[in-house]
């Protein structure tokens, strides 16, 4: 057994626009409509399906930056070139990096969690709440399978599973409004339950559901043409995956009061499907959140799993082989699932997403403000747009911190003491690392 191979085996030309893009809308589809419904209608109330749209909007400005850096820097490392590029190899490359990593692994835990609520839905629901972990964890470990295989079966099967998740949630969003009467304007009337932080705060949630767009980047350099097709199969994603969000939301909002969404937060699409098309409404949503969140975890377990690899070959990140054979791109898997294991089974979906919420928005900022100051006129980006997607994640980012503060401190304490860890860990390592060469 070959301990010592430290290739990361990226193949260049192995993923096409379409394979890229159904990467990119299996990991945004799975996290977003089906995992943040009901989250997001807890913070804003019947305007939940206008904040998915301003949720596309903020991705939009924050797409800006990733599409302008791909097409100069195509590479398999995505955020972390383009953060080492703007900050250099030091701690803010380094922190803000792992930032992305962990709001992907928070990612994948979130999903994880979301198959298994719609999964027990065909078994009794409520009752069988504690399998919840243990279907997550299963579903962690069958993506681990599925990724140790080549590239080209992972991106056939995310294609495949994608176009079945896209045509089935197509298919019950129009099906749920036509049975309502397309009824938009009881759908976006406002409620008690919103306000303006509370909206805001479900915005940044929202994000997480487009965020998907950044796994994209992370595989710049195993992507064809990566200069045009990485900004073409973002821009692809995100405009798919708004439709999407936008006829589905709309059709739960016209199927449910408030209070109903909120009662059934981790399954609100299987309880819409219920009014519209009975039990056999049920069923089918279940099936098609499971090929969602299925090809959701894949993708995203394919994507993090080699900016980590990256992040370990560019010496920014500590690694262990643990006895383990193959190459650091097997090893990385292997730490990703495990992290992944861990979060689904003692963290809740409201936390897992909050939490994840809060370390993407932070390293957003961090990837705009590098380009701003450092790489603007290089790469020739919009100065109004790049300080305008600072000051919008900037607002959403305190909107969720006050409306957490106010309902589960505990998130904050956990985001807070998760940024001193990485940021100090990663400024020990990384001097520890320079005195040793020197």
């Amino acid at each position: 057994m070959d301990h010592d191979n430290h290739t990361t085996d990226y193949k260049k030309n192995s993923l096409s626009l379409w394979g890229a893009t159904s990467m990119g809308t299996g990991v945004m589809i799975g996290a977003g409509i089906f995992a943040l419904t009901g989250q997001m209608a807890e913070l804003s109330g019947k305007w939940f399906p206008i904040a998915f749209l301003v949720a596309a909007i903020v991705a939009g400005f924050s797409a800006y930056s990733y599409v302008k850096l791909s097409n100069y820097y195509p590479s398999a490392g995505g955020i972390a070139m383009f953060l080492e590029k703007a900050y250099g190899k030091g701690t803010m490359t380094a922190s803000c990096a792992l930032l992305m990593y962990f709001s992907m692994v928070i990612n994948e835990s979130l999903v994880a969690r979301t198959f298994a609520t719609y999964t027990l839905q065909l078994f009794g629901g409520k009752e069988l709440d504690y399998l919840v972990p243990v279907l997550g964890v299963g579903l962690l470990i069958f993506a681990f399978f599925i990724n140790i295989l080549s590239n080209k079966f992972i991106q056939t099967f995310s294609f495949f599973m994608s176009f079945i998740k896209i045509a089935g949630l197509l298919a019950l969003a129009i099906g749920g409004l036509w049975a309502t009467g397309i009824n938009f304007d009881e759908a976006i009337k406002t409620t008690s339950h919103s306000d303006p932080f509370g909206f805001l705060g479900a915005v940044a949630l929202g994000v997480l559901g487009y965020k998907g767009f950044t796994t994209i980047t992370n595989s710049g350099g195993e992507i064809k043409d990566p200069h045009k097709n990485v900004g073409r199969a973002i821009l692809i994603s995100i405009f798919i995956c708004l439709v999407i969000y936008l006829l589905t939301s709309f059709a739960v909002s016209s199927n449910l009061t408030v209070v109903e969404i909120i009662e059934a937060k981790n399954y609100s699409l299987a309880q819409a499907a219920r009014p519209a098309f009975g039990q056999t409404g049920l069923w089918l949503t279940v099936i098609f959140a499971i090929v969602a969140t299925v090809s959701g975890v894949i993708a995203s377990a394919f994507a993090v799993s080699r900016m980590l690899a990256m992040l370990t070959d560019m010496k920014i990140v500590p690694h262990s082989h643990f006895g383990m054979p193959g190459s650091i791109q097997k090893h990385t898997l292997v730490y990703t699932i495990v992290i992944a294991i861990i979060l689904t089974i003692f963290f809740d979906l409201s936390r897992i997403a909050s939490l994840g919420a809060i370390f993407y928005i932070i390293m957003d900022i961090a990837v705009h403000w590098g380009v701003l100051t450092k790489l603007r006129n290089k790469i020739k980006a919009n100065a109004f747009i790049l300080i305008t997607a600072i000051i919008v994640d900037i607002i959403i980012l305190f909107a969720l911190f006050w409306v957490k503060l106010k309902q589960d401190d505990f998130i904050i304490w956990a985001s807070l003491i998760g940024l001193a860890l990485i940021f100090i860990g990663e400024y020990w390592f990384l001097s520890k690392t320079k005195n040793n060469e020197n």
